[in-house]
C-alpha cells in the first residue's frame, strides 16, 4: 500500500515497561524449574531479563495459580498504566498536550477486552471526547504495523493533526504453567512493555516519513502461532510452532522484494534495519535470508536481551533505540519488519 495523499511523520515516540523485571535464572528458580530441557530454553534465549508481574506467591513462596479471570484483571490494570506513560512520554517529545491528539489506535494480544484498551486510555488520560479511536486485537507480534498502517492513513487523510498508536501487550497474562515444553518455550520467551508514537501529515522537520506498507500472509503456516483454550488450566494458552523461525525467514525475501518494488529503492540502499524481536532464531533465520549483519539488528537484538519478545510493540523499542544512536541521516531509507500469527510478515519503508 502506497499512501498517496500527504505523507505522514513519525514526529515522536515514547516506551513504558511495569515494574518489575526479573534474570532468566531468577524465573528458574522462582517456579523451582528443575527439567534440565527447559533450564536450557531459558538459558539458550539470547535473553537476560524481562519485566513481568509475576503471581502473588503463596505462604511457600511459590508462585500461586491465576485464573482466566484474574489474568484479565491483570491485563487490563497493566495495559492502561503503561498504556497511557507511553503516550505521555511520546507527547513530551513531540511537546504536544493531551489535548493535540485526535486519534487513538490501541494495539493488543494478551486481553480482550470490551470497551476496549483506546476507551480505557482515553478516560484515564482525559483526552478530548471527540478523539477517534481504533482497537487492534488478537493480531499478535506483527500487529504493531497492521496498527501503524491504519494511523499512517487516518493522519495522511487529516493533514495537520496528530494522531497516535500505543502497542500494549501484558504478556504476564498470557501464560501457562504446567511443566511442558510447549509452554515453557513461550514461558521462555515474552516479557510487558508498551510503545507509542505520533503521527502527523504536512509535518516539517525531523521524523521519519512512512513511504509504503506491503503485507504477506502464508496460509500454509495459519496454525504455527495460535492461542488456543486449555480445557486443564481453564485458560487461553499460547503456541508456538518450532518451524516458526524458518517460515519466517524463509518468506522475508519476497516481501521486502514487494515493499520496494516501484519505490527505485534497492535492498543495498536500506540503512536502517528495524526487525521485531522475535526470538534469536526468527532473527538469524530472517538475518541469513536478508544478508543483513549483526550491526544490521544490534537494536533488535538488544531490546531481546534486556525485554524479551514485547510483542506487537517490539520493533518500536528497537527504533526508539536507533534514534537515540543519533546516526541516522537525512535522506537515509529504513524498513520496518514485524511477524506474526496468520503467519504475517508485515513491512514498512521509511525515509529520515
Amino acid at each position: 500500500m502506497m499512501l498517496t495523499t500527504t505523507r505522514p511523520k513519525i514526529i515522536g515516540n515514547g516506551t513504558a515497561v511495569t515494574e518489575d523485571s526479573y534474570t532468566q535464572e531468577e524465573l528458574l528458580d522462582i517456579f523451582s524449574i528443575s527439567d534440565e530441557r527447559i533450564r536450557a530454553v531459558f538459558r539458550n534465549s539470547a535473553i537476560e531479563r524481562r519485566n513481568l508481574t509475576l503471581p502473588p506467591r503463596g505462604p511457600d513462596g511459590v508462585p500461586q495459580t491465576e485464573t482466566q479471570g484474574e489474568l484479565l484483571r491483570k491485563h487490563t490494570r497493566n495495559a492502561v498504566d503503561m498504556g497511557s506513560r507511553a503516550v505521555q512520554a511520546c507527547l513530551k517529545e513531540t511537546g504536544a498536550d493531551l489535548s493535540d491528539v485526535k486519534y487513538l489506535c490501541c494495539v493488543t494480544t494478551t486481553g480482550f477486552l470490551t470497551p476496549g484498551i483506546s476507551a480505557r486510555i482515553i478516560k484515564d488520560l482525559g483526552l478530548a471526547q471527540s478523539t477517534s479511536r481504533l482497537d487492534v486485537v488478537g493480531m499478535g507480534c506483527n500487529a504493531g504495523l497492521n496498527g501503524l498502517t491504519a494511523t499512517a492513513t487516518w493522519a495522511a487523510a487529516h493533514p495537520g493533526e496528530l494522531a497516535v498508536m500505543v502497542c500494549v501487550e501484558v504478556c504476564s497474562a498470557a501464560y501457562v504453567f504446567d511443566g511442558t515444553m510447549r509452554t515453557a518455550i513461550v514461558n521462555s520467551l515474552f516479557g510487558d512493555g508498551a510503545a507509542a508514537v505520533a503521527l502527523r501529515a504536512g509535518e516539517e522537520g525531523e521524523g521519519p516519513e512512512l513511504l509504503k506498507f506491503s503485507s504477506r500472509i502464508i496460509p500454509e503456516a495459519l496454525e504455527a502461532m495460535r492461542y488456543d483454550w486449555d480445557d486443564e488450566a481453564g485458560k487461553f494458552s499460547f503456541y508456538l510452532d518450532r518451524d516458526v523461525p524458518y517460515v519466517v525467514g524463509a518468506n522475508a525475501e519476497t516481501v521486502i522484494g514487494e515493499l520496494l518494488a516501484g519505490t527505485g529503492v534497492r535492498r543495498s540502499d536500506v540503512a536502517h534495519w528495524i526487525i521485531h524481536s522475535g526470538g534469536k532464531k526468527v532473527i538469524d533465520s530472517v538475518s541469513v535470508n536478508l544478508g543483513l549483519t549483526k550491526h544490521d539488528v544490534r537494536h533488535t537484538m538488544s531490546v531481546l536481551r534486556d525485554h524479551g519478545n514485547l510483542s506487537s510493540g517490539s520493533f518500536l523499542f528497537s527504533f526508539g533505540r536507533l534514534l537515540d544512536e543519533n546516526v541516522v541521516s537525512p535522506g537515509d531509507y529504513g524498513v520496518f519488519m514485524t511477524m506474526g500469527p496468520g503467519s504475517t510478515i508485515e513491512t514498512a519503508l521509511v525515509r529520515y
